[in-house]
């Protein structure tokens, strides 16, 4: 299985994640057409990708490409940095609103990990615009804001930004996007 093959729909899973469960508190109009459109761009990923398996020799396959120890060390300090944020922001800091943002943040950090692991450079701009969500929602919740601005800030935003990323890999012929890295 190439890399994007696995790489472009766990981007595009998680971007879905987001904007369906950080619209519900924008009017409903507005979170029903970025729901709507989320799923449009995940589905999207999809067909890509099945084209793209149809037209034979345009993907090269990735040969030893898998998980490695790597991957499942930045996974789990990713999964701890999430598990304190949340305890720290719903216990002593008293801001469950700021639970997204948190998140955001965390998922942004990881990709400096990945993009030292696998050499992919898309990895920090990618990964510095979504920690700069969720810097940008942990403001707008440590100042009192509203929930709908700071899921929009925190949680659609890198959302879009997750599936972009699905869609443009899924799209590309010949690409090095290591969401799958070679052995580490």
């Amino acid at each position: 299985m190439t890399a994007e093959k696995v790489g472009a729909p766990i981007g595009a899973g998680f971007g879905l994640g987001f904007v369906l469960a950080n619209t519900g508190a924008l009017p409903s109009g507005v979170a029903m057409v970025l729901r709507v459109l989320a799923v449009v761009a995940f589905v999207a990923v999809f067909v890509m990708l099945r084209h793209r398996r149809s037209l034979k020799g345009t993907v090269p396959p990735r040969a030893g490409r898998r998980f490695g120890r790597g991957y499942w060390l930045v996974v789990a300090v990713e999964v701890v940095a999430v598990a304190v944020g949340l305890a720290v922001f719903n216990g002593p800091v008293h801001t469950p609103r700021a639970a997204v943002a948190c998140i955001s943040f965390v998922v942004g950090a990881h990709f400096f990990g990945l993009a030292a692991i696998w050499k992919q450079s898309l990895f920090l701009w990618l990964g510095s615009s979504i920690l700069l969500c969720g810097a940008l929602g942990l403001v707008l919740a440590i100042a009192g804001s509203s929930t709908g601005a700071i899921d929009t800030v925190a949680g659609v935003l890198p959302g879009g930004l997750l599936l972009g990323f699905g869609l443009w890999s899924s799209k590309k012929s010949r690409i090095p996007v290591a969401v799958v890295p070679a052995s580490v």
